[in-house]
Order: structure tokens, then sequence, then C-alpha cells
């Protein structure tokens, strides 16, 4: 009896051990506890998991903390379809612009991701970006842990994921004056345009402009790699070394789909061209824009004005010069003139006289 009671003990205490331990543990969420629905600088239906919350009056979204393990998601919770019936034959394209930082220290930096619908309730950050055990993913990943077992060649990079961590395009950016890891704010613009299949990368210096030319450039058919499936977007930034004191923050972003007829094939679509129209930058853009285009106009019309007189006047010129009809001058003068002298003999006939 009395072993008996001590099993019930021990099997007692150990429950509210792990009672305990299960109440005070802090894992991974696989449901938001915060959305970002009232502020501005991100676009609606964006939810937090993880370690991601809400930073600095509202200002950020701090996605890792400064000690790992840690790891935070950005998703958008409205999934969208690259093959959908109400856009047969208008393929569907794709803008993002979002601008982040990423403090000293060895952490994975930050991604941004397409991932399929369930990604976020089994998302444990698990691996670099929490993408460790998944093969149906595209990633642009801002790499800030040199990973030899992916072919990274430093700590410093950008790089198109498919599928695998290990990239099929990649772009150094030291050479462009730029560092990931050194707390500096960076803009970031990724565009997908359907009609060339083209998934284009550009990254600056928060007050610097959009570049014109990408760091990255690569072609893809998405329509092709996912179908009719649902398509979530998200921003993932994990720090799997315990040694690191890394963090990443997220200050804005912005998502758009727009859907392309098949026969037009434009540039992808700039995200400014969506901002809110109280934006100051987006009307002085728009008003040098008028003025440029106003000038111009003006030159062009003065150029053409000045053409068809031009014309005109060469034309009469031919026209004139071949009807003119020039009077015969005559000189008018004392001319000589030689006189002869004629003699005139008169006969007479005597049959004419006195009958």
């Amino acid at each position: 009896m009395s072993a008996l009671s001590i099993h019930i003990y021990t099997f007692c205490f150990n429950l509210q051990i792990f009672i305990f331990l299960f109440l005070t543990a802090k894992p991974i969420s696989c449901f938001p506890h915060q959305t970002l629905d009232s502020n501005p600088s991100f676009g609606p239906h964006i939810s937090l998991f993880g370690d991601a919350k809400v930073d600095d009056g509202g200002s950020q979204v701090r996605l890792t903390r400064h000690h790992a393990p840690s790891s935070g998601l950005l998703l958008l919770d409205k999934p969208f379809k690259f093959a959908e019936e109400r856009n047969a034959g208008r393929p569907i394209s794709f803008s993002a612009e979002f601008s982040f930082s990423v403090s000293p220290g060895n952490g994975d930096g930050l991604a941004f991701v397409l991932i399929p619908n369930g990604f976020q309730t089994r998302f444990q950050g698990q691996g670099s970006f929490g993408l460790s055990g998944e093969n149906m993913f595209l990633g642009i990943e801002f790499d800030t842990k040199k990973d030899d077992k992916v072919g990274d060649f430093n700590a410093n990079h950008v790089g198109i994921d498919v599928g695998s961590l290990e990239s099929v395009k990649v772009s150094n950016l030291s050479p462009l004056n730029l560092v990931l890891n050194n707390g500096e704010v960076l803009k970031s613009w990724i565009d997908y345009d359907s009609s060339s299949k083209l998934l284009q990368v550009r990254l600056s210096k928060l007050d610097d402009k959009r570049p014109y030319n990408p760091i990255l450039a690569y072609h893809i058919g998405l329509l092709e790699m996912w179908g009719d499936e649902d398509v979530f977007v998200g921003i993932i930034s994990t720090t799997n070394e315990v040694s690191s004191q890394s963090s990443c923050s997220v200050y804005s972003w912005r998502f758009r789909v727009t859907d392309v007829s098949s026969w037009m094939h434009s540039l992808p679509a700039d995200p400014r061209a969506y901002a809110d129209n109280d934006s100051q930058e987006l009307r002085a853009e728009r008003m040098k824009f008028c003025a440029l285009t106003i000038l111009a106009a003006i030159i062009f019309a003065t150029v053409c004005g000045a053409l068809f007189a031009f014309v005109m006047l060469f034309m009469w010129a031919i026209l004139v010069s071949r009807r003119t009809v020039f009077p015969v001058v005559c000189q008018s003068g004392p001319e000589d003139f030689r006189y002869e002298k004629v003699n005139v003999i008169v006969e007479k006939d005597n049959r004419g006289d006195k009958h």
C-alpha cells in the first residue's frame, strides 16, 4: 500500500511540474498575436507570428529579439492565386516595397517569401529563415551569414531561392557600398511581371530614390510553379546562433497584386504609384512630371511651327519664280537717219493741149 502511495505521489508531483513548465514556457505561437491594420506604414491584412512584435511606439515591427534563438514572421494573411478563372488570359503580377534594418551580429538576416497555405501553422523558426524542411517556396534572402553548406560566398549578399536555400542567383552588395547588418535602414523593391516572367530585386538606402537598374533579375514562371494554389506572402527573420545578439526590424511594407493583359508588356508595377494621394513626395513627382511634359510640348510645337513656316515660304518662292513675267526693257534715245534726194520728172502730153 505504501509503494502505491509513493507512485501516486510521484506521478502527481511530475504532473504538477509538467503543467508548470507548460504554462511558463514561451513557445513560438502559430497564431497571430498582433495585427497592423491601424499602422499607415503597412498595408492591410498583416499579422505577426513568433517573436515579432510592434516596437518603439508602433513605428516598427521587431521580428527577432537581441538574444538567440529567436524568429519572427510578418505575414499577409490574405492569399492570392496566380491562376484564377476571372483572370483568364491576364497573368498575375505583384510588387512589394519594404524598409528594414539588421543590427550587427551573426544572425541570418531577413527574407521576403512566397509560401503555400499552412506554412504559418507549422512555423517554428527552425533553420535559416525558418524554411528548413520546406520545398515549395520562393524566397529573396537578404543574408548576413556565410553558410558554406548552401554555397554562400560572403555574409553580405542578396539571393533568390526557389524551393531550396541554395540560391539560384546571387548579388554581392559589398561593391555597391551597401551593408545589410550595420543597423542602417535600407529599402527594397521586389517586382514580378508575369508577361515577361521576370523577377527583379532592387535595394538602396532609405533616403535614396528607387534604383533604375535591379541588383538581381531572374526569369521564372510562377504561374507554372504555383498553378491555382493559394499563395501567402511574408517577411521572415531568424537568429539561431546562441552567441548572436543580432535583431531585425521592419519599418514599412506594402504589397500589391495586379493583373496585366497578356498582349501587354510593361515594366513591373511600381508600388509608389499606389501610395496615398496625400503623399507629398508623390504629388511633387507628379508636378515635376507635368511641368516637364508641358515644357517639352511647347518646345515641340515651336519647332514644328518654325519648320512648317520654312516649308511654306520655300514652296511659295518656287511657285512665284515660275509664274513671274519679266517686262522687256526698250531703250529710248536719239537715232541717226539718212535722207536721200529723189528727182521727180513730169512729162506733158501734146494731145492734152487745146482742141
